[in-house]
């Protein structure tokens, strides 16, 4: 078992020494911060690239045999630790795959970073969309006929980009089968995996994308493990893609000024995944069921689970998500995201010796309830049907888009135009409308929905205003 965290060691000893600052960063230590005092502390681990603690764009010591020890964790040709999140990951593994004007097959409900990484190479996109997933009310994963519809018409495609798990905890069912399909017709699969670093702690925790033979995979460490926010890891497997430039984009697109902190967490998480066993996962599950169990015995309240054992969809009877998440709020319990019809948590991924208030909880979710329950719900529609057509392009290249006057207009007035903004609901941060297509009653419909529902909005809108941003005609 490989309980050696060599870059947390590294840090521990280089701090022993009593070394004296006459480096960066200023803040020499902490010394001269006015940070409260527990936050000052961890400043004297805020180190920069010092001997001995190896150098994060060129690893020879410390940094090297950590991202050693995560590339054997996780069975890859070579993983890396990456100090700009996932969509610093996301962005390295596009441009090490397409270039200006190349096609790329790119699931439609996939994060922002996705599609700003497509914006910056100039790629164009072909969007291939999810299915509904009608009993957690979500878009869940693209089908294998789908993608295999997709190759057929676009057979020069440069990579497919895909989502798994989705933000829900939905794993795709097809997703070898998807893979398989592609590496036949010699495209890669770039796997935004965001929500699954932790597939690996255990057999009964649906399978990695890295499993089933995805040639790049992008975790964001710092969501379900241990590690600090913006912590992610990137993990190489592929014959179809060069590692050196990937390698490349990494080095270019990543903070020549790393933060040691970040890559400590980073180790220790990948310990934590390592060191983590059946025990442990027995009483996580355990926990969780006990969890569950307290939570149904709340009247009106509805736990659905889903493939993720660390997901959970919270109802409440007739109630908006954005209500019940307004009610947690009020009780000092603060949910993944809300939308329509739910509230999202995302549960701690415990090893045996680890406690949480689980009791308090449902005590507090408890009171929720009881305060919801004098307000007038405000009821999500009950059916709600993926709208977006099965495979779509934009209607204008980035190229073209760029050199395009815009203008607001209501939008009511929108339908036909080219979007010349991105419209995204946040969280999760799944763009509904993207810079370049065609806006469509399907969409506006969806707008609608969502700002019914109290939704908050990322992206070039004034939607307070009811105004979307469109190419000038």
């Amino acid at each position: 078992m490989q309980e050696k965290r060599p870059l947390v060691e590294a840090l521990e000893k280089f701090h022993n020494q009593k070394n004296i600052s006459l480096h960066v960063p200023g803040h020499k230590s902490g010394l001269l911060s006015s940070l409260p005092k527990v936050m000052k502390e961890t400043m004297r681990y805020d180190l920069t690239e010092l001997s001995g603690l190896d150098d994060y764009h060129h690893p020879e010591g410390a940094i090297k045999e950590a991202e050693q020890l995560l590339s054997d964790t996780y069975e890859t040709k070579k993983s890396f630790f990456l100090v700009n999140g996932t969509t610093v990951g996301n962005l390295a593994m596009i441009y090490a795959t397409c270039q200006f004007g190349g096609q790329i097959i790119v699931q439609r409900n996939a994060h922002k970073s996705i599609f700003h990484a497509i914006e910056l190479v100039g790629a164009e996109p072909v969007f291939v969309s999810p299915e509904w997933d009608e009993r957690t009310k979500t878009a869940s994963y693209v089908s294998l006929g789908v993608v295999r519809k997709a190759i057929q018409m676009y057979p020069m495609a440069k990579a497919v980009v895909l989502t798994y798990p989705s933000y829900y905890g939905i794993a795709s069912s097809e997703l070898k089968r998807i893979i398989d399909l592609c590496h036949a017709n010699n495209i890669p699969v770039l796997v935004d995996e965001a929500h699954g670093a932790h597939f690996q702690v255990n057999k009964r925790f649906p399978k990695s994308a890295l499993m089933y033979g995805a040639d790049v995979v992008v975790q964001s460490a710092h969501k379900t493990l241990p590690a600090l926010t913006m912590g992610s890891f990137l993990h190489f497997n592929s014959n179809l893609i060069e590692e050196n430039e990937l390698n490349k984009y990494l080095r270019m697109l990543q903070s020549s000024s790393p933060s040691y902190l970040l890559l400590a967490s980073l180790d220790d998480a990948r310990s934590y995944v390592e060191r983590y066993n059946e025990i442990d996962f027995k009483y996580f599950m355990d926990r969780r069921k006990l969890f569950i169990n307290s939570l149904e015995t709340i009247s009106l309240l509805k736990v659905v689970q889903v493939d993720d054992p660390l997901k959970l969809l919270i109802r409440i009877g007739k109630y908006a998500g954005f209500q019940v998440q307004k009610a947690f709020e009020a009780q000092n319990i603060y949910a993944e995201l809300a939308d329509t019809h739910q509230v999202l948590f995302i549960l701690p991924l415990l090893k045996g010796e680890h406690d949480y208030p689980f009791a308090d909880i449902r005590k507090r979710i408890k009171r929720a309830a009881d305060e919801l329950r004098k307000e007038v719900p405000n009821s999500p529609s009950e059916v709600q049907l993926s709208r977006q057509q099965s495979i779509s392009t934009l209607h204008m290249s980035v190229e073209v888009l760029s050199g395009k006057q815009g203008e607001w207009i209501p939008y009511v007035r929108s339908i036909g135009r080219i979007a010349k903004g991105i419209v995204i609901p946040y969280p999760p941060g799944i763009p509904l409308i993207i810079a370049g297509e065609k806006i469509t009653v399907s969409m506006l419909t969806e707008l609608e929905e969502w700002l019914e529902k109290g939704a908050v909005f990322q992206g070039e809108h004034r939607l307070a205003e009811k105004l979307i941003y469109v190419v000038e005609e």
